[in-house]
């Protein structure tokens, strides 16, 4: 008969940074609520301090907490269950961020495929037409509001096709860092995740350049012109926030890997960072494909 090995699994000691970060959200909360409004009302207030307030908090929170389990894990606390909740954590974590971004494609692939249509007449909905909108035509991208602003649709081609490029081959460099740490090779781990680094880092440089040029007099593509300029931007936008944060993930592991931190068999914290650029990448070129190009 074989005898069962059993591992003790790691419970720390209570801790403040729950809290912490519950005040966090509540701040940002409040502030974002009250700074909105401020503008909207064109009126100045405590709003946007207290946003800052709530982020500045957040930040601290989420450095304190995280040291906290770095430390617990070089200090060998954690066991092999220990491992198998952090992945289903990361796990659950990233099919949340799909779930996220399939609310944003699924609106804009109802105002594709429902909205404009119907206002354009099809099917049953002639009279809508006519009653709503008479001179509306059913084309995407719909680049006249029914107030009458006129905007421009942002082509494939240019920026957009080049931060394509980028990202595939961050996600590739992103791949070979982590094969790399496999076989303990920390030079070309090294050089791997900073190659990643500065892909991620140019995209949102170039991301910031299209920005600036939808928001030209040439182009007039605002975040108000109707439904194309909120779902272009809404979409763009959250991924150029998901990739900030993935770039942050990145500089974090490429500092503990200068410290030693990490080994062939015990670095679940690389793989969780690569396992989110990987998904940010994939949520890049269905948003290429979705927004730029059909």
């Amino acid at each position: 008969m074989t005898t069962k090995e059993y591992e003790s699994y790691y419970v720390p000691a209570q801790s403040h940074w729950p809290i912490v970060g519950a005040i966090a959200l509540f701040l940002i909360a409040i502030g974002a609520a009250n700074y909105v409004t401020e503008i909207k009302n064109q009126t100045s207030g405590f709003g946007g301090y207290i946003l800052l307030a709530g982020i500045a908090l957040v930040i601290f929170m989420v450095v304190g907490w995280f040291s906290n389990v770095i430390n617990e894990s070089m200090a060998g606390k954690y066991s092999h269950q220990m491992d198998n909740s952090f992945r289903q954590g990361m796990s659950w974590f990233i099919f949340s961020e799909v779930m996220f971004f399939a609310a944003f494609f699924g609106a804009l692939l109802y105002a594709r495929t429902f909205s404009v249509p119907w206002l354009g007449g099809a099917g049953n909905n002639a009279m809508t037409g006519a009653v709503l909108w008479p001179e509306f035509t059913a084309v995407w991208p719909l680049i006249k509001t029914p107030d009458g602003t006129q905007t421009t649709g942002m082509g494939w081609y240019g920026l957009p096709l080049l931060n394509t490029i980028l990202l595939l081959t961050s996600s590739i460099t992103a791949h070979f860092a982590h094969v790399a740490l496999e076989q303990n090779k920390r030079p070309q781990l090294k050089i791997w995740l900073a190659i990643t680094i500065v892909l991620g880092m140019a995209f949102m440089g170039f991301q910031v350049l299209e920005y600036a040029h939808g928001y030209s007099e040439e182009m007039q593509l605002y975040l108000t012109s109707g439904i194309y300029g909120n779902t272009f931007y809404m979409l763009t936008g959250f991924h150029g926030m998901h990739v900030t944060l993935g770039c942050i993930m990145l500089i974090v592991m490429f500092f503990r890997v200068l410290k030693g931190h990490f080994t062939p068999d015990n670095h679940f914290a690389f793989q969780a960072a690569s396992w989110y650029w990987h998904f940010v990448d994939v949520v890049w070129v269905l948003l290429f494909v979705f927004v730029y190009i059909l």
